[in-house]
């Protein structure tokens, strides 16, 4: 069982136990505007969250954060992040990796999903078709993605998501801002959803940087209520020159320019499993921050 011992074992399965318990018994505790537990991806606190992992953890759940979608895992090893997460209180249901992790490391990728007891892998940025001399796509390459490298990564998240399936998780694929662009006449995310398998590939819509790429969600959540399986809950100062290439800064929920109660009311008629608050920039210290967004999140009702 790696590094944990068989104390710290039955410590992590009673707060497992603990956890679900609370949950079915008494949701209320903890739903958003969806029913749902509080999430967060922890991008939001990637700066704070590897000089103290442990101690981070327990000032989001503290805060009312119950669910989270990991953004690395800092060397640490399944059973030890297990530990972090049932020591706090939190279940972490998900995981991104970008595809340039996920096809040469996907059988560990795989593995330590499995070992963690995920729900999902989230493929958080698309490949290139032809990535020679790329070691890593940039955000200009992302945009200047053709549909021709849309319908090549669509073929590899058919093929990752039957890996994944076949391990007992589910794929999800998370967007930005170039799936929506167009090339004769076809919308990127469109065609990705054409292309994709709906039994093993799964979209987790954020919902901020559609809006930046100037979509609605609640037509989105309309259009594809059984693929979108997850949200991206952000908020974004908008402005009237905001576009993908001179995007917007971030702020907390409530205090930029994202209304979300019609997209929550569509949401609500989709079938979305979690929903997962995200900032990406912060003018005050992250946790005065991402308690405004909690804050939120709680008060909203639909």
């Amino acid at each position: 069982m790696h590094e944990v011992s068989r104390r710290a074992f039955l410590k992590t399965a009673s707060a497992s136990a603990a956890y679900a318990a609370l949950w079915n018994s008494a949701p209320w505790l903890m739903a958003d505007p969806l029913g749902l537990p509080l999430g967060l991806q922890l991008y939001s606190v990637r700066d704070i969250l590897p000089k103290d992992y442990e101690g981070t953890l327990k000032q989001l759940s503290a805060l009312g954060y119950h669910e989270v979608e990991a953004a690395g895992f800092f060397g640490r090893t399944p059973a030890q992040v297990k530990l972090a997460m049932d020591q706090a209180g939190l279940h972490c249901v998900s995981a991104h990796y970008p595809m340039v992790q996920l096809q040469p490391h996907l059988d560990e990728i795989i593995q330590f999903g499995k070992d963690l007891g995920l729900d999902y892998i989230v493929c958080a940025s698309p490949g290139l078709k032809d990535a020679s001399g790329v070691k890593a796509p940039s955000r200009a390459d992302r945009e200047a993605m053709t549909l021709d490298d849309w319908r090549w990564n669509a073929d590899q998240f058919n093929h990752i998501g039957e890996r994944v399936h076949a391990a007992g998780m589910k794929f999800a694929y998370h967007n930005h801002t170039p799936e929506f662009r167009s090339q004769n006449g076809v919308m990127f995310y469109d065609e990705l959803l054409r292309s994709t398998d709906p039994s093993k590939v799964a979209m987790e819509l954020d919902c901020g940087w559609a809006i930046v790429a100037g979509q609605n969600p609640v037509n989105l959540l309309t259009r594809y209520p059984t693929r979108i399986s997850m949200l991206h809950v952000k908020d974004f100062k908008m402005t009237a020159t905001t576009n993908p290439s001179n995007a917007p800064p971030s702020t907390e929920l409530g205090r930029g320019t994202i209304d979300y109660r019609p997209i929550f009311e569509a949401a609500k008629k989709a079938h979305i499993e979690h929903a997962f608050v995200e900032q990406e920039e912060f003018d005050m210290p992250p946790m005065e921050a991402l308690k405004v967004d909690a804050d939120y999140m709680h008060a909203l009702k639909v």
